[in-house]
């Protein structure tokens, strides 16, 4: 990936936590942990990796996104709004009683959005049918979905993970985001999923291991499953939790909780800062 490139793509990052991050703030509900750590895979989904058109987005040849961890849809709705398939201010009315972005996304209330999804473990159900679904159709799109590490104690995603290998879906790409926490602690404490890599090797998968907060390694596991034929593949992405916000940072504390304003306030600053050194740098 050439510095420009890469200098944009943490640009967008950057701007994605800060709204996704005024979102909840203006919630006073939400799950700020497990969005933020996943931005760096947004970003490139979205700049670099998929067929989309925000001013089309049915359009039926566009690459697919599930996120099948539903309550990182302030993460999704950030994305979606920069790319401008709706306005950014828009963000600010997460949740509210009339507002079409909900607490869990909807495809038939929010544009670009592929799959509703909340009940852990059904949304890569449903992007393993839309890979499916174009492999019958003999259709060229793909199909992206992101999980939770807690997500994958499910065992409707190894059901799942089972049939998509059985397939060969090879124009699938699972995403996991290995933050190593969840809801009520580590991952190890509650109902330890590890080793990761090797269960979805054992299930068929051709398996890639990287740091998903590294945009060249997320481009490079991305292109290693363009490349693989006849078996779809999983991307272990290992993340930090609340990345980007300090007192946020591999705290379990804050994976579904919204700041008051006096930390809403520290973590705007925080990101605002990162956000003039990389712009500066450009």
């Amino acid at each position: 990936m050439d510095a420009a490139t890469k200098r944009e793509l943490e640009i967008f990052a950057c701007k994605e936590r800060l709204l996704l991050l005024e979102g909840i703030f203006n919630a006073k509900a939400g799950h700020p942990g497990g969005s933020l750590s996943i931005a760096e895979i947004m970003a490139y989904l979205y700049n670099c990796e998929m067929n989309i058109d925000p001013k089309n987005p049915s359009m039926p040849e566009r690459d697919r996104f599930v996120l099948s961890k539903g309550h990182a849809a302030p993460a999704l709705y950030a994305t979606l709004a920069l790319k401008g398939f709706f306005p950014e201010s828009d963000v600010k009315t997460l949740r509210k009683a009339d507002s079409y972005l909900q607490g869990h996304p909807s495809m038939k209330c929010v544009p670009g959005v592929d799959m509703s999804t909340g009940s852990l473990g059904q949304g890569v159900s449903a992007a393993v049918g839309m890979a499916l679904a174009a492999k019958l159709d003999n259709k060229d799109y793909r199909v992206y979905t992101v999980l939770g590490d807690g997500e994958i104690e499910e065992g409707q995603v190894w059901e799942a993970a089972m049939f998509a290998a059985a397939k060969k879906l090879d124009n699938l790409v699972v995403i996991v985001d290995n933050n190593n926490l969840q809801i009520d602690g580590t991952v190890e404490e509650v109902n330890s999923p590890y080793p990761i890599p090797e269960k979805f090797t054992a299930f068929g998968f051709n398996t890639v291991e990287i740091d998903g907060n590294n945009l060249d390694e997320i481009e490079s596991a991305l292109n290693a499953a363009k490349a693989c034929k006849g078996k779809p593949t999983a991307v272990i992405a290992k993340t930090v939790k609340g990345k980007g916000v300090s007192y946020m940072e591999n705290a379990v504390n804050w994976h579904g909780a919204a700041p008051d304003e006096e930390r809403y306030n520290i973590a705007v600053a925080e990101l605002t800062e990162q956000l003039k050194r990389l712009e500066g740098a450009k």
